[in-house]
């Protein structure tokens, strides 16, 4: 759990997936287990970088809405990067259900939005970073989720979101 969550996010879904069947395993897991670890061997060098300069904090979400029908959960993902590489990650099981992809995207944006706000207020308690934190942009892949966003007229109660 240590390298996917902190030097190795590229082995994020298979390692949180593999977590669910710690208790309950069978010899397919077994196979999976060792898939992952041929694959870690064979990209030892592989490994998060980051450049020297300071940028900007930014995020991006998505969000799959039911893909399958045993568990009926939506999933949310977001990633945040800051001077060219990633900073905080996750993907989990939306609480909420969703009534459409549009909905499981607004709730990947919430929880995105969430951990953009504890971000910008990590950054204002480091002393040589620079006061001013720049709004932090969150892109979504959803266009009709965007066009939602900006448009005037809403009919989605706010209170579902929290």
């Amino acid at each position: 759990m240590y390298a996917m969550t902190c030097i190795r996010p590229d082995i994020a879904l298979a390692v949180g997936k593999l977590s669910r069947f710690t208790i309950n395993s069978s010899e397919l897991h077994w196979f999976a287990i060792q898939r992952v670890l041929k694959y870690l061997k064979k990209t030892i060098n592989y490994g998060l970088c980051y450049s020297g300069f300071l940028s900007v904090l930014e995020g991006f979400s998505d969000a799959s809405w039911i893909v399958k029908y045993q568990n009926h959960a939506s999933t949310s993902g977001w990633i945040f990067t800051l001077a060219g590489g990633a900073i905080s990650w996750a993907s989990n099981k939306q609480t909420l259900m969703a009534g459409s992809t549009m909905e499981s995207e607004f709730i990947a944006l919430v929880s995105a939005s969430k951990e953009a706000e504890w971000l910008r207020e990590l950054l204002h308690e480091i002393p040589l970073w620079p006061k001013l934190v720049a709004p932090i942009s969150i892109h979504c892949d959803s266009r009709t989720t965007m066009a939602r966003a900006y448009s005037k007229c809403t009919t989605v109660n706010p209170d579902i979101l929290d």
